[in-house]
């Protein structure tokens, strides 16, 4: 199973079994939120990393995530195959981006 999904910014990025599996594995509580995941890639704010210039963190907020989460966050690695590295949930208070 590899997913591409298009981010707002016209980028191609490949979500693998092998990251998805990373991905429930640290974070359990993600299992039933693929389709969450997919789509905060599609529509969610980025920004940059200050270290690693070619790291990306995508978030989205939903209303409806396990345990106390409010947004997803993924990380991207930017290189020639745009590529998922992690994703997990955060709980963010105030007002959302």
């Amino acid at each position: 199973m590899t997913m591409k999904v298009q981010d707002r910014y016209g980028n191609q990025i490949e979500l693998t079994a092998e990251r998805w599996n990373h991905v429930v594995t640290y974070h359990p509580e993600l299992e039933d939120c693929l389709e969450e995941v997919l789509e905060t890639i599609r529509k969610g704010t980025r920004r940059q990393d200050a270290l690693e210039l070619d790291k990306y963190k995508y978030v989205k907020k939903f209303s409806s995530l396990p345990l106390d989460s409010t947004h997803i966050v993924a990380v991207i690695k930017m290189v020639r195959n745009n590529f998922v590295l992690t994703a997990y949930g955060i709980e963010r208070k105030g007002k959302s981006r």
